[in-house]
């Protein structure tokens, strides 16, 4: 066990360096960059004009922009230096776990991520919770009542919310809820007052502005964690040694939750991990932009549109590995869950 976990500690080194290597190379034939930009603004002009040429390819100027001031912008963006210089410089910083700081924030990259970090954090953990909570007890009443007509039902409703797009109901919920009946509010995630408010006041103020995000987000969450739920428990009912069992005397919900209960629980247990932490950093984008919510998904679409390199590069390093050390421990799971499982 000890070498498996060294080996894939190790694997992850080139892994980051794979994903690093490809998305700098693709950042320099990338138009549209923070020198075009600058050289946009001090003509004037929209930074999407025609004649912007990729930073990482040689900025070669435009009329009316004095050739030393654009080697000033480039220096100041660190552009004036070569790409493989840029890429090792990049490299020495991720391997202290600086990374960086935004051409357009006057932040760290790091304390970037601290700001937008709780709206993700809500919606995540709210969806994750409340999916788990209803999709693995609806997926066992299923399975044990597998044919019926509150099998066939409820597989009916939450095909049809899985088929929703969450944006779509988060359309919805705000036209109904937060404009025509104006129960909810339309956007944020508290009220202007909500320093002011006492702690109980605070803890319903937060509710009442989570409720129509986590709505919209996680109805489709629904559908894949429950029939997983299903089709485990139906596959373990269906083996010998609950046939086994049941012959000798054992009752229908004993073998349920002493024998089944377990090995079905197996192929969820394992994603638990992989589940938990993406609640924490895999934002929706649609429902943060359409219910006015600051979080890291919003962070990462404007950073790429604005061209962001650093913050592009230091939430997808910091997001990959978080990754790769999530993956390591979803596997070491599996030996946890069931001890016949050896990774030798």
């Amino acid at each position: 066990m000890l070498s498996y976990i060294i080996k894939r500690l190790l694997l992850m080194i080139p892994t980051l360096f794979g994903v690093l290597l490809v998305t700098f190379a693709v950042i320099q034939f990338v138009p549209g960059g923070p020198v075009e930009q600058m050289v946009s603004q001090l003509q004037g002009r929209d930074s999407g004009g025609e004649g912007a040429v990729a930073s990482g390819a040689g900025y070669r100027g435009r009329q009316g922009v004095d050739a030393k001031r654009i080697e000033e912008i480039k220096q100041l963006y660190g552009f004036d230096k070569p790409a493989h210089e840029r890429f090792i410089q990049t490299l020495h910083q991720f391997a202290t776990f600086d990374l960086g700081k935004s051409f357009f924030y006057p932040k760290s990259v790091w304390e970037l991520v601290k700001d937008k970090l709780p709206v993700s954090i809500s919606l995540g953990l709210w969806t994750f919770f409340l999916s788990y909570l209803v999709s693995i007890p609806l997926g066992i009443a299923k399975a044990v009542r597998a044919g019926s007509r509150f099998d066939t039902w409820t597989s009916l409703l939450i095909l049809v919310g899985y088929a929703i797009p969450g944006f779509v109901l988060g359309v919805a919920l705000l036209v109904i809820f937060g404009g025509q009946l104006q129960w909810f509010p339309l956007r944020g995630l508290t009220s202007g007052n909500w320093e002011q408010l006492s702690w109980g006041a605070k803890v319903v103020d937060y509710l009442w502005h989570i409720a129509l995000p986590v709505t919209a987000s996680v109805l489709g969450a629904f559908a894949v964690t429950t029939i997983l739920t299903k089709n485990a428990f139906l596959e373990e009912i269906g083996k010998q040694y609950v046939l086994t069992a049941r012959a000798k005397g054992l009752s229908k919900k004993t073998v349920l939750w002493k024998h089944v209960f377990r090995n079905a629980l197996i192929p969820l247990v394992t994603g638990f991990p992989s589940a938990f932490i993406s609640a924490f950093f895999a934002g929706s984008l649609l429902i943060e932009t359409l219910f006015s919510l600051d979080g890291l998904g919003l962070l990462s679409y404007e950073s790429v549109m604005r061209r962001d390199y650093p913050v592009v590069l230091g939430t997808l390093y910091l997001f990959t590995l978080i990754g790769l050390f999530t993956k390591l421990v979803s596997d070491l799971c599996y030996v946890w869950v069931d001890p016949r499982v050896k990774f030798d």
